[in-house]
């Protein structure tokens, strides 16, 4: 079935939704239960409150998974065998990825941090050997073949790091486009596949879209940036085929043209699984992983089998994963044409005519996958241990097992500690992150600000300020302390907002505990210093652009006084677009964490913060810089940007 236009059932939608929504809860609290109750005790030691589980990795005969505990800043090695967490190996920071050497000795793990590390664990002795500085936010670590380097992708630098395992230092930064958080490796080790997780660019054209960037290993040189289709952002996963020959990455495809008038049929947003051709470093296409009625929100980790059958992929926001049969898949795709062809027998279950169909075709995968729900909340991290798909749930603190030598295969699960009642935050982030509470579970509060609360890249036409008026995604960071809500501010505070929020854009009807726990998570969010802060100290440039944006001559500071960076007011700053009336007036944003926000401005107009005070600035009215030397427009953004 395509995606198209569907008559409004928003009535019959908040109908349904409340004389459900109790029994969907109840569902998930079981769920929830269920993983939480240990079938094996873990370890006598006492963990922690919270694990998180957020990466996996298995030895090489599959009897042992090592998995990073982000809340616990720990690496549990549980014993598949035996269903217990045989040692828990404390490391200096939030362990966000890991990468096992060939021999299964020696663990790396990225621990995030603005100046992360990477620790080489010595696996037989549970014990840090070495640690070596990393970039901003590292994860994602992937071994070279001959295993004496690691790639690292450095999110909040925008690079991938390479570092000499025999030195122990970063022997160069390879910049991509925009927060690499994945990367795989090709079998003959050249070709470095990296998910840049937002687009880069402005947010108010046609075609916004992030990219895969392809590094040559032995050049250490980005060779190729491979566009993924209009609307696409949030990528999370990215494997390579073990023949070599394709690539797949995780992403959510936006229909940001789209009012977010109704959510049925993927209207606003739908969930994909995009495939590379590695030899031409071309997108072959990109399927959709939703069904007609049920959206398969927040698709998170893949993994493509050993032997070449099946392609594995979680959908996070709800709590499912999808086994797709690979040949089969690509078959299919190649018996597309690039245009109509007359006399060509129709497909009776998949709209697709031609090759351009495919990411519209909410029904092209029936036949190919089996799509399965598992027990526990937020599966997120995936390894392959033999014919075993394993599965960490990073809410539940839950593991769960896929045997897909089995005829017909179904999860097990495991609780990775006793459970513990979680507090009203943690209960808010679970909630921001689950798709199961939307209408048809096409979304989440996630899939337009990611899992943590912040921008998706994005421009998006809600019901709030009527339509046809796109504007971009605002960061939830501080939302509670900037009212009001929205760039007119028309929701006078962020809890309006995100009850708000619900209604229109989950289009469902929740009891008040759930947008208060929300309440509370997004309250608890704390800004990150960025890149370019040092040790909690501004840079030269930084100091003499902080003198400039005090400066009555430029005025910065009167719309944008610290501590928080905006006066709470709104203003006439000569940035109406096309789509804003001329009336229009905007409230002033805080720019606390501005560097990690763009695209800039109401509309998503402005690429970067230099844009914003320039060529977006033409009138002297967002700011008087038109007078600057551009040493000083240097000085000012090095300055906004350290915020």
């Amino acid at each position: 079935m395509r995606l198209r236009p569907h008559p409004p059932a928003v009535a019959a939608a908040y109908h349904l939704q409340s004389s459900i929504v109790s029994l969907q809860l109840v569902i998930l609290a079981l769920c929830v239960s269920f993983c939480s109750e240990p079938q094996a005790r873990a370890s006598s030691v006492q963990p922690p409150a919270c694990l998180s589980p957020s990466a996996l990795t298995a030895s090489p005969d599959g009897q042992w998974l090592f998995i990073a505990c982000a809340t616990a800043n720990e690496v549990a090695v549980f014993n598949r065998q035996t269903g217990t967490v045989a040692k828990r190996i404390p490391v200096p920071g939030s362990p966000s990825g890991l990468a096992l050497s060939t021999d299964g000795t020696r663990l790396y793990v990225t621990c995030a941090a603005p100046q992360s590390t990477v620790c080489a664990l010595d696996i037989a002795l549970g014990k840090t050997l070495a640690s070596i500085p990393a970039g901003h936010t590292a994860l994602a670590p992937v071994l070279s073949h001959d295993g004496k380097t690691l790639f690292v992708c450095s999110r909040f630098d925008d690079a991938v790091a390479v570092i000499n395992l025999t030195t122990r230092k970063e022997t160069s930064r390879i910049q991509v486009q925009r927060e690499p958080v994945a990367a795989a490796i090709t079998p003959d080790g050249n070709l470095l596949f990296v998910a840049n997780h937002l687009p880069a660019g402005r947010s108010d054209l046609d075609d916004v879209a992030a990219a895969v960037s392809v590094i040559d290993t032995r050049t250490c040189a980005v060779v190729k940036h491979i566009g993924l289709p209009g609307g696409s952002t949030l990528l999370r996963g990215v494997c390579v085929s073990p023949d070599g020959r394709f690539a797949a990455v995780t992403h959510v495809l936006a229909r940001y043209h789209m009012p977010t008038t109704q959510v049925e049929r993927g209207w606003i947003m739908s969930n994909a699984l995009s495939l590379i051709n590695v030899a031409q470093m071309k997108l072959l296409n990109s399927v959709l992983l939703d069904n007609i009625d049920r959206g398969a929100a927040n698709p998170w980790a893949v993994a493509w089998t050993a032997d070449g059958k099946s392609i594995c992929a979680t959908h996070a926001g709800t709590h499912e994963m999808s086994v797709i049969d690979a040949r089969a898949l690509l078959a299919k795709l190649a018996s597309l044409p690039i245009q109509t062809v007359p006399q060509a027998a129709a497909d009776s279950i998949s709209a697709s005519r031609t090759a351009a169909d495919v990411p519209n075709d909410l029904a092209f995968l029936v036949g190919l996958r089996t799509r399965m729900a598992l027990p526990g909340n937020g599966p997120r991290a995936l390894a392959l241990a033999g014919p075993a798909v394993c599965v960490a749930n990073y809410f539940s603190d839950s593991l769960c097992t896929v045997d897909l030598s089995q005829p017909c295969p179904a999860p097990s699960c495991i609780a990775l500690q006793p459970a513990t009642a979680p507090s009203t935050a943690r209960k808010g982030e679970m909630l921001f992150n689950d798709a199961t509470l939307c209408f048809q579970a096409w979304l989440s509060c996630a899939s337009c600000h990611s899992s943590d609360a912040r921008v998706d890249g994005m421009n998006w036409d809600l019901l709030n300020d009527g339509l046809g008026n796109p504007k971009n995604s605002k960061s939830l960071l501080l939302s509670f302390q900037t009212p009001p809500s929205m760039a007119l501010g028309v929701r006078a505070n962020a809890a309006t907002a995100v009850r708000a929020g619900i209604r229109h854009t989950l289009f469902t009807v929740l009891p008040e505990e759930y947008p208060a726990a929300i309440d509370q998570y997004l309250k608890s969010l704390t800004p990150i210093p960025g890149p370019r802060v040092v040790k909690g100290r501004l840079s030269p440039a930084a100091r003499r652009g902080q003198a400039l944006f005090t400066d009555p001559a430029v005025g910065c500071a009167e719309c944008h006084p610290s501590p928080r960076f905006t006066d709470l007011k709104p203003h006439p700053v000569g940035t109406t677009g096309k789509f804003d009336r001329p009336t229009d007036i905007f409230y002033t944003p805080t720019l606390v964490e501005v560097w990690r926000t763009a695209p800039y401005l109401h509309d998503g107009s402005a690429a970067t913060v230099r844009d914003t005070l320039t060529t977006r600035n033409r009138t002297d009215q967002h700011g008087k810089t038109n007078h600057l030397k551009p040493e000083q427009i240097d000085d000012l953004v090095e300055y906004v940007l350290s915020l």
